[in-house]
Order: C-alpha cells, then sequence, then structure tokens
C-alpha cells in the first residue's frame, strides 16, 4: 500500500466528507431546516465520520489512528441509523435515503478493511522487531 500522505487522500476520508456535505445540504432544507435539534444531532453524526478519519490521522500512528477509525466506524453506525429513522418518519425522501445508507455503508466496510489491514500491519511489525519473522 502506497504511504498515505495527508488524510484528505484517504477514500475513506473523501467517503465521510460527502456524506457530510449531502447532510449540510439537505438539512437546510425543510422539513429538517426548522427542527433544530433533528439538524443539529444530523450534521454531528455526518460530521463525525469524516473527522475521526482526519483527527486519527494527524496523530502520526498507527495505534491512535486505528482507535480513532473504530470511532469513525461507530460513527457510521449512528449516522446509518438516524437515516433509517429519518426514512421511516418521513424527514428524507427515498433517493436520499438510500444515498446516506449506501454511502454509510460503503464507509463502514472500507473502514474496516482499513482497520484490519493497520492491525496486521502493527502485528507484523511487531513480530518483525522480535525476530520472529
Amino acid at each position: 500500500m502506497a504511504k498515505i500522505e495527508k488524510f484528505e487522500d484517504m477514500e475513506i476520508w473523501q467517503i465521510g466528507k460527502q456524506i457530510a456535505v449531502e447532510a449540510y445540504r439537505i438539512s437546510d432544507l425543510e422539513p429538517m431546516k426548522s427542527d433544530f435539534g433533528l439538524k443539529d444531532q444530523f450534521r454531528r453524526a455526518a460530521m463525525s465520520m469524516a473527522d475521526n478519519v482526519a483527527e486519527g490521522f494527524e496523530y502520526n500512528n498507527n495505534p491512535d489512528f486505528v482507535r480513532f477509525l473504530i470511532y469513525a466506524k461507530g460513527s457510521s453506525g449512528e449516522f446509518r441509523n438516524k437515516v433509517i429513522i429519518l426514512k421511516e418518519t418521513n424527514k428524507i425522501n427515498e433517493t436520499d435515503y438510500l444515498f446516506f445508507y449506501t454511502k454509510a455503508i460503503e464507509f463502514s466496510l472500507k473502514t474496516k478493511r482499513f482497520i484490519d489491514y493497520l492491525k496486521e500491519f502493527e502485528k507484523n511489525k511487531k513480530a518483525t522487531k522480535k525476530g520472529i519473522v
């Protein structure tokens, strides 16, 4: 895997950012626009995915990064839960629901794969240092 120089180059961050941008767009429309509590929670959940990827990356070490990727994956679940409830209460339409739901699933799956990769990398690095490999 090529070395990533900045979090903006990461596909998972780009997906998270895309979700957040669309969440801001849709929450500026009715019926969410005038429901300030819902609007705030929806935006925070959406932003949290990309925020955690960016923050974890900037710690510049894999164990901390993995921890923040786990938070980002958890935020994806929280956001997906909100999207399901918003769809069932007719606060978002089918098109927006499908976009958010599929993007959140994609984010979660790719984040999980990246977590697994980093954990394996760290495990191999430790084994190499101990002379096991």
